[in-house]
């Protein structure tokens, strides 16, 4: 069956945000994707996948891995896969590209295929854009005028507490979490948790940098941690002390949906949380993110709301609501 399966297109593909997205590592006012088409010689998948800059991926880079492992058959087996290639955005572009191409060929919904419920409409978080708290307090006011409830928030490690209560006050019944992106190195966690809780946070993303997070093993906190930069993949898994309560499953870090899935299982087998992110996107690489979003206890899909323009026939969003639309292998 792999056999008769070959690498149709491999295009890198630029889409500009919505003003600039702002994290404690710097701003992107555009996100370059990864884009690959597999083909029966009859139907096409596609898949995408967006680059993890702080490993030293590029979209470029990417494309050319993908043209490169598409000389060996064995790449189109999604299980041989994850044995040929790392994880990352070229392996996650490749797999999705033939979980859709498999549900064309078929017949059925990738869903169906995985053995997983059928999707229904998830309430995604929406991110509030690392900023000085009055520009946090209005961008969680408009957020929350368009119907997101959860609110997730980028922090620095730098008046935080000043910022969470700006975004408090400008959505009052809004459930806030978030995302320190490593950068509480040197502060007191504990402190911060605390604090951030009084404020109706319910949740803190990798608070530490991933090589010293071994410390969160000793703290008592009101609320959970969740890695990220921590646990990428399943091999990660073993690595966690302890110190985290959740995890962040987001498919170009893992290297695809058959990685997430493997991580997924594992991770309830641990008596952990799971949150579905993603990186900045189109819907195409939001799709298949979207059934792990089915059994999450967070989920964190808004990479293509973010963008100033999706793709055509991109997952509706209604009051904070993300639906399953046909775009990619949800329905057939």
């Amino acid at each position: 069956m792999t056999a008769s399966i070959s690498l149709a297109s491999v295009e890198v593909e630029r889409f500009p945000v919505a003003g600039a997205f702002t994290i404690s590592r710097g701003a992107k006012t555009h996100v370059d994707v990864v884009v690959c088409q597999v083909t029966d010689g009859v139907h096409v998948g596609r898949g995408e996948g967006t680059a993890i800059y702080y490993h030293g991926e590029t979209a470029e880079g990417c494309a050319e891995a993908i043209v490169r492992i598409a000389t060996d058959s064995d790449a189109f087996d999604r299980e041989r896969l994850r044995a040929l290639m790392p994880p990352g955005a070229a392996r996650n572009a490749l797999d999705c590209a033939l979980w859709d191409l498999e549900a064309k060929r078929s017949g059925q919904p990738v869903w169906q295929l995985a053995g997983l419920v059928a999707p229904q409409s998830v309430r995604t978080a929406y991110t509030i854009s690392l900023g000085e708290p009055a520009v946090m307090a209005q961008a969680a006011a408009q957020a929350h005028a368009r119907g997101f409830m959860l609110l997730k928030c980028k922090l620095t490690g730098e008046g935080d507490r000043d910022r969470i209560a700006a975004v408090r006050r400008g959505a009052e019944d809004a459930s806030l979490i978030v995302d320190a992106n490593e950068s509480w190195a040197g502060l007191d966690v504990a402190a911060e948790a605390r604090a951030l809780a009084n404020l109706g946070v319910s949740l803190i993303e990798q608070p530490l940098p991933a090589r010293a997070d071994g410390a969160l093993a000793g703290i008592v906190a009101p609320l959970p941690f969740c890695a990220d930069e921590s646990c990428q993949s399943l091999a990660d898994l073993d690595r966690l002390n302890g110190g985290y309560q959740a995890i962040n499953i987001k498919l170009d870090k893992a290297g695809g949906l058959t990685e997430a899935l493997a991580m997924a299982r594992a991770a309830r087998a641990r008596g952990l949380k799971i949150m579905v992110g993603c990186m900045l996107g189109t819907s195409l690489g939001i799709a298949p993110a979207f059934l792990l979003a089915q059994f999450a206890d967070w989920v964190d899909l808004d990479g293509a709301l973010l963008l100033a323009r999706d793709r055509d026939g991109g997952l509706p969003v209604a009051d904070g609501l993300l639906a399953p639309g046909t775009l990619w292998g949800l329905a057939q």
